[in-house]
C-alpha cells in the first residue's frame, strides 16, 4: 500500500523538475519587413503609364486589391492602383522589364482566366 503514494510523489515530483523549462521570448516579426519588396529604386530605362478597365470585379477588398498587389510585385512595376469603383487600373512601369501585354496577362491570371477581363488598353511612354 505504501507503494502507490510513494510512486505518486516521484512522479509528480520528476513532472514539475522536466516541464519547468526557461521559455524563450518568442520574437517579433514586423509585417513590413516580410511583406515590402527590396527597396530598389533605380531609375526606370524606359519609364511608361499603362491604364485600362478590369471587368469582373466585385469587391474593392478582394478583387481590386488582390489585383493591385499581383500588379505591385511585379518586375519593374513602380506603381499600380486600381480604383473599383471606376473600375481603372494605372500602373507605372518600366517599358525595358515589362509590356501592356504582361500587365494584361497578370491581370487575367490573378483570376481563373475568365473572371477578369481587361479592356481599353492605353500605354505611353514618360518623358523624363
Amino acid at each position: 500500500m505504501r507503494f502507490i503514494p510513494s510512486f505518486l510523489i516521484i512522479s509528480l515530483s520528476s513532472l514539475l523538475l522536466l516541464s519547468c523549462k526557461k521559455s524563450e521570448t518568442p520574437q517579433t516579426i514586423i509585417a513590413s519587413e516580410i511583406t515590402s519588396k527590396p527597396n530598389s529604386k533605380t531609375a526606370a530605362a524606359k519609364p511608361a503609364i499603362a491604364t485600362f478597365t478590369v471587368e469582373g470585379m466585385t469587391c474593392a477588398i478582394g478583387c481590386a486589391k488582390t489585383i493591385q498587389e499581383k500588379l505591385a510585385s511585379m518586375d519593374g512595376v513602380e506603381n499600380a492602383t486600381v480604383d473599383f469603383d471606376k473600375k481603372l487600373a494605372t500602373v507605372q512601369f518600366d517599358a525595358s522589364k515589362q509590356s501592356p501585354e504582361l500587365l494584361l496577362k497578370a491581370v487575367q491570371e490573378t483570376g481563373d482566366g475568365k473572371t477578369y477581363v481587361v479592356a481599353n488598353m492605353k500605354s505611353e511612354a514618360v518623358k523624363k
